[in-house]
């Protein structure tokens, strides 16, 4: 059975190279076009791209629907379909172009990998974003261990997440030099931190409660002054795992190294929650958390701007329209409260909402390209 195309494989890392150097779209984006078009190739049983038809778009989308994930057990998901198709579909648009293709189909022959627009109006439905509240993630950290120093570790990982809001990915690649406890801050610098977009910002910690900070301070007096680590060395360093008595591998301390990716931060995460008997919150919906307590402590436009810079938004509408969904009990808080006539609007509140509007017509809502601000 055919596992390749050698054709293919050229002009895919032809299509590649494009996404990464003239696109500027990060290695993450190219890992999930790569696998998109495995897809497609498997489907097809890697025949030539030469040979494209739009009925072979239209079978791979009613077999990619029937597909079922290998961890779900169940059928791909709207928002699944959506993505991989719009990957398959915006090559097959720049292959059209190329010498050696644009003879043999034409570029509207792509649009056959388009779902219908029911099935897009679910893909791109926005849903409310679970996060978990305050006290939860409080009830989480002191229920965590602190013997040894991976259990310190972990513990100081979620403190520290819940501190200052910080992306995973930045996280793991985060050093001692980046956080300033005496002026309260840590310094996102793209150079060496993987913030999203490159973004070079400095986020001040949030008043998310002075056990929590005094936990990121003890670690990181931990790393300095017992383990005589130095500036350059990772802030939450990985796992060292060593041949134990039981002739088995097995954690045996801090290794003087940061990890390789993220993947062990949302484990962590998920142990956590596991043992505090909760259900499980990634790292990222820590943001979510930290806006929702944004709105409720911010009295003034100037306040809430501060509190999305400190998130790394360069505008306080991303944080409204990507963070800043009310979550269905307070909704429901609200409309019954709105029964009652009001008087007048807090002070605070009209201004916040004053500065809101004029920034939408400023911004022109309608045609703003706001970014996806998910990890």
């Amino acid at each position: 059975m055919t596992t390749h195309n050698a054709d293919n494989e050229r002009i895919k890392r032809r299509y590649f190279a494009y996404l990464k150097e003239a696109k500027r779209h990060s290695e993450p984006t190219v890992d999930a076009v790569a696998k998109a078009l495995a897809r497609f190739e498997a489907d097809t049983r890697h025949r030539d791209f030469k040979a494209f038809h739009f009925e072979q778009a239209i079978a791979f989308k009613k077999h990619l629907a029937e597909q079922k994930g290998q961890r779900s057990g169940e059928k791909l998901s709207k928002a699944t379909l959506n993505a991989t198709l719009a990957h398959v579909k915006r090559f097959f648009h720049w292959l059209a172009g190329q010498p050696g293709y644009k003879s043999r189909f034409h570029y509207s022959d792509a649009d056959y990998f388009n779902l219908s627009d029911k099935d897009v109006r679910v893909a791109t439905a926005r849903r409310e974003q679970k996060a978990p509240t305050l006290e939860q993630v409080k009830h989480v950290i002191a229920l965590m261990p602190a013997e040894s120093a991976i259990q310190r570790r972990d513990r100081a990982l979620i403190a520290f997440t819940l501190l200052t809001g910080a992306r995973d990915s930045a996280i793991a690649s985060m050093k001692l030099k980046h956080v300033n406890l005496a002026a309260g801050y840590v310094e996102q610098d793209a150079r060496e931190v993987q913030t999203k977009f490159s973004k070079t910002f400095t986020t001040f910690f949030f008043p998310v409660g002075d056990e929590i900070r005094r936990i990121v301070a003890e670690w990181v007096a931990f790393l300095r002054e017992e383990m005589l680590w130095g500036n350059d060395d990772p802030l939450f360093p990985a796992t060292r795992i060593a041949l134990g008595d039981s002739r088995q591998f097995e954690a045996a301390g801090l290794e003087r190294a940061h990890w390789s990716s993220a993947a062990r931060i949302r484990t962590i995460f998920q142990d956590a929650f596991a043992s505090a008997g909760l259900p499980y919150f990634n790292p990222h919906s820590f943001r979510h958390t930290l806006v929702r307590l944004g709105q409720t402590v911010c009295l003034t436009p100037e306040d809430f701007k501060a509190w999305s810079q400190n998130l790394g938004h360069d505008k306080v509408l991303t944080t409204f329209l990507s963070y800043g969904q009310v979550e269905s009990p307070r909704q429901a808080e609200i409309i019954r409260g709105l029964a009652t006539p009001q008087l007048s609007m807090p002070s605070g509140v009209a201004e916040i909402a004053k500065a809101i509007v004029r920034e939408m017509r400023e911004s022109e809502l309608a045609s703003y390209p706001v970014k996806n601000e998910r990890a």
